[in-house]
C-alpha cells in the first residue's frame, strides 16, 4: 500500500489517479468530521467535496511540513467553519429529520447498524446516539470541533494542534471543557435512565 507521502508526490506531478486514491483513503473520515460540525448529511457531503475540490486545487502547494491528513483535516475543518459562517441566519433542520437522513446514508462509523441486536438494546443504543449528537450540538462549536478531532478520528494532541492551528496547550485546554461540556449536556439523559434502571 502506498503512503501518502509517495501518493502526494504523484498527485503533484499530475497523477490523477494517485489523487483519486487519496480521496478514496480519506472520504470517509471527512465526511465524518464534517458531519460532526454541520449536523445535516447534505451540508456534509457538499463540504467533503468543496474539501477535496479545495485540496486539488491546492496540492501542489503542500510543503509536507506537516502530515498530508492532518492538512487535508485542516481544509475539512475550515470550509465547515466558512459554511457555519455563512449559514448562520438558516434555520437548522430538525434533528428528527436530520438523523433519519444520516440513516439513509448509511455511513456504518456515524450509525452503526442494529442488524442481530436484542431490540430493547438496539432502541436504547439509537436513543443513546441520539442523545449523544443532541449533547455534541449543544458544545460550542471549537470544543465541538476538538472532541471530533479527538475522540471520532483519533487524532493525538499534536496532529489537532497542526489542523487547527493552535498550541498543543490550546488543544489540552479546548479539550478538557469540550469534554466537560459534553458531560453536562448528557447528564439529564443519563441521570434519567439510572433512574429508570
Amino acid at each position: 500500500m502506498e503512503d501518502d507521502k509517495e501518493l502526494v508526490k504523484q498527485a503533484q506531478g499530475g497523477d490523477q489517479a494517485a489523487f483519486k486514491k487519496l480521496v478514496e483513503r480519506y472520504q470517509r473520515k471527512v465526511y465524518s468530521i464534517c458531519y460532526g460540525m454541520l449536523k445535516n448529511p447534505e451540508d456534509s457531503m457538499d463540504a467533503s467535496q468543496e474539501t477535496f475540490i479545495k485540496v486539488f486545487r491546492y496540492i501542489e502547494k503542500f510543503n509536507y511540513e506537516s502530515k498530508f491528513y492532518t492538512w487535508l483535516y485542516r481544509i475539512a475543518v475550515n470550509v465547515c467553519i466558512d459554511h457555519i459562517r455563512k449559514n448562520k441566519k438558516r434555520k437548522n433542520v430538525e434533528y428528527d429529520d436530520a438523523f433519519s437522513q444520516v440513516a439513509e446514508v448509511g455511513d456504518e462509523n456515524i450509525v452503526p447498524s442494529t442488524l442481530g441486536l436484542n431490540p430493547e438494546k438496539a432502541y436504547g443504543r439509537k436513543e443513546l446516539r441520539e442523545k449523544m449528537l443532541e449533547a455534541l450540538e449543544k458544545i460550542p462549536e471549537k470544543h465541538r470541533t476538538i472532541l471530533i478531532l479527538r475522540e471520532s478520528e483519533g487524532l493525538n494532541y499534536d496532529e489537532i494542534a497542526d489542523v487547527l492551528e493552535v498550541s498543543k496547550g490550546t488543544v489540552m485546554s479546548r479539550l478538557f471543557h469540550a469534554r466537560k461540556y459534553f458531560q453536562e449536556a448528557l447528564a439529564v439523559y443519563l441521570e434519567k435512565d439510572k433512574d429508570a434502571g
